[in-house]
């Protein structure tokens, strides 16, 4: 392709990195300058949650090193205001539907190590960040930032081919071979949205947290690329000991952030959150141990590997415990009632990029890891349980999560328990196992990351002016803050669900496959009032924050300084507005490139559990017939050799393949 043919098809890109960059300087006057009329006008207001070592932190590491964060657009924020844009338009122009067949491309277009470099790139620059000088608070922060936009540009690549029904990208290699652990990583449309999802949101995040902390910057530089690499890999990994490992490794750099950067409460949060997610980590180590145990008596052979095991049907009784095993602990990790509890407290004393990552990623991997692992591998129960299942995500999740939000007077403990709210929907979407209500949760998870992701960063705002985010310390601020509440009020339509924003077309999906829904069964009407019941109930509490927030009267003399929003912050913020509007008034490029492996999980779930609930007895397990599952879902699952069953007991007894030998069916086209 020539540079004539390059122009041609990526103008657009090109035009907004151009207006990006020439945007007008603005008027100079940033939050130092604010700082400056606050003690003029009777000092900052402390009485605030946090203490001085978290969001606020100290200023001198900028002023010794020259920096202004409000005093306009310098030549560095106006070649990064270029890249987003043209980076925004660009990931459009790849998301658009095409008119060519999906069948034009098959996976010999795919590079499988593309998962790899995702994976292995923030790992790597965390390794290297342990290696500079904590003292070079510019190249740290600078390098992170690197990093996390090369991962994102990255990523983009996973958008250059169509997502047809099975595995994309999958890459093979034996690990622990006598234990049949596999590095086994793999996507289809569904996680497909989730990497890309961690990826866009990881950067904005830790822009925005080195804005506001000026403390252990070396740590805080570790662990957002630590974290990074823990998610992407959770959500691809089919391999249960690989998803463990990430699922595990995740939980430390949160830790830390918590701890370390957190507010006056932060320990007691840090604790909490370990503890929650430790209990439920260790009930679905323990169900993985006897899954794998189960299919050795079956195969003679070790395997952990995600593709093999959901052939294995457990006896009734323990099919059950092994479910709530698994699902206990994505429950907790969602949250949902009543193991919920750690989340107000973590979001309310979490920096906040600590607390946009958390609300944006790292619940969703308990949403998908319910989707894929406890709906795989235990669909009996699964579809049993639904209509129960589907009550607690409306009556603790939905309703539960909205009333109580409604009367919290901290404004980043309401954005918490609305998480609880919104993510009720996205759970009940799954119990209620229907296409459009699947790809309307799937689409939900991507667009509560957004919305709320942007909630959070909003609150930061508010917090590194005032120190406080009491709901009655505030009110008029629309009169000295019109851009902020600007902001705030389309991410609150976001949240709201009102049509045209991303929030509206996921719940209504969610919605409608209630209604539908055979698993449901009688009850899918009730299920349905209620979840409609909790879209006004969000409108309640979000529009009652927002009229006291930035309407009224400003009585407050505290307030009447307030800047308006800084170029930097306008940066941070800019791509998740931008995006709402995008998925609102655009959400078929989304749902297009979900929908054939939505639809293959649904055909699969239905033939597959109904064959468990044939096969299942109440003493032995046994195997589904390879013939049950789609070859394109067996692609790379690993195959005994020479045989299964009692031949492959009677070679392990024998020690000719010590805990069996384990191959990648179709493993040549995986590498």
């Amino acid at each position: 392709m020539s540079a004539l043919d390059l122009v041609t098809q990526y103008w657009p890109a090109l035009a907004a990195g151009v207006v990006g960059a020439l945007l007008p300087r603005g008027d100079g006057r940033g939050a130092d300058d604010a700082h400056a009329d606050d003690e003029h006008h009777g000092g900052h207001d402390h009485h605030g949650d946090d203490d001085h070592n978290g969001d606020h932190g100290h200023h001198g590491d900028d002023h010794a090193h020259g920096a202004h964060e409000g005093g306009g657009y310098t030549a560095w924020k106006r070649v990064a205001l270029g890249l987003v844009a043209a980076l925004t338009v660009l990931g459009v122009q790849w998301l658009w539907p095409s008119d060519a067949p999906a069948a034009a491309v098959d996976a010999s277009g795919e590079w499988s190590s593309l998962l790899n470099v995702l994976i292995g790139l923030p790992f790597v620059g965390a390794a290297a960040v342990l290696f500079m000088p904590r003292q070079m608070l510019s190249l740290l922060r600078g390098f992170t930032l690197a990093v996390l936009g090369a991962g994102f540009v990255a990523s983009l690549w996973l958008l250059t081919v169509p997502m047809t029904a099975g595995w994309h990208f999958q890459s093979i290699k034996e690990w622990i071979p006598s234990l049949g652990i596999r590095w086994h990583v793999a996507i289809d449309g569904i996680s497909l949205w989730l990497v890309l999802l961690t990826t866009f949101m990881a950067p904005i995040a830790a822009y925005a947290s080195f804005g506001s902390i000026k403390t252990r910057i070396k740590e805080l530089c570790f662990c957002f690329l630590l974290l990074q690499g823990a998610m992407i890999g959770a959500f691809v990994a089919l391999d249960l000991f690989l998803f463990f490992l990430f699922w595990e490794l995740m939980l430390v750099p949160m830790f830390v952030m918590i701890g370390i950067w957190g507010g006056v409460e932060k320990i007691k949060a840090a604790v909490k959150l370990f503890i929650y997610t430790m209990t439920g980590s260790m009930l679905m180590l323990a169900a993985i141990v006897y899954l794998v145990w189960e299919n050795q008596k079956l195969t003679g052979a070790y395997t952990f590997d995600y593709l093999a095991l959901s052939r294995v049907v457990l006896p009734r009784a323990t099919q059950m415990i092994c479910f709530w095993a698994f699902s206990i602990a994505f429950f907790i990790k969602v949250p949902m009632w009543p193991v919920h509890t750690w989340l107000p407290d973590a979001h309310v004393q979490a920096p906040t990029g600590g607390s946009v990552i958390l609300a944006a990623v790292m619940l969703k991997i308990g949403t998908y890891a319910y989707l894929r692992f406890s709906m795989g591998l235990f669909p009996g129960p699964a579809s049993s349980l639904a209509a129960n299942l589907a009550g607690i995500a409306i009556l603790g999740g939905i309703i539960y999560g909205a009333l109580v939000a409604w009367k919290q007077a901290d404004v980043k403990r309401l954005v918490a328990y609305s998480s609880v709210a919104h993510l009720g929907y996205v759970m009940l979407g799954l119990f209620g196992v229907t296409p459009s209500g699947i790809q309307g949760a799937v689409l939900q998870m991507v667009n509560h990351g957004v919305s709320t992701g942007a909630l959070f960063l909003l609150v930061g705002v508010i917090y590194d002016r005032r120190h406080t985010r009491q709901v009655s310390e505030f009110g008029g601020l629309a009169k000295v803050m019109p851009v902020y509440a600007t902001l705030f009020l389309i991410v609150t339509f976001a949240s709201v669900g009102v049509p045209g924003t991303n929030g509206f077309i996921g719940e209504f999906m969610i919605i409608m496959g209630t209604y539908v829904s055979e698993r449901l069964g009688t009850f899918s009407g009730i299920h349905t009032v209620g979840a409609a019941a909790g879209v006004i109930l969000a409108a309640v509490y979000m529009l009652s924050v927002v009229q006291k927030m930035f309407f009224g009267p400003l009585t407050n003399p505290k307030n009447k300084h307030l800047p308006d929003v800084t170029p930097r912050e306008a940066l941070a913020l800019a791509p998740l507005i931008l995006m709402i509007f995008v998925i609102g008034l655009f959400p078929a490029i989304f749902l297009d490139r979900m929908k054939e492996s939505v639809l293959f999980t649904y055909n699969q779930f239905k033939v597959v559990s109904g064959q468990a609930i044939l096969f299942a007895d109440e003493r032995d397990a046994k195997l589904l017939p390879e013939d049950t599952f789609s070859p394109a879902f067996l692609k790379g699952a690993p195959a005994l050799q020479p045989g299964e069953g009692a031949a492959g007991n009677e070679q392990a007894r024998s020690g000719g393949a010590p805990g069996g030998k384990v191959a990648a069916r179709g493993g040549e086209a995986a590498r």
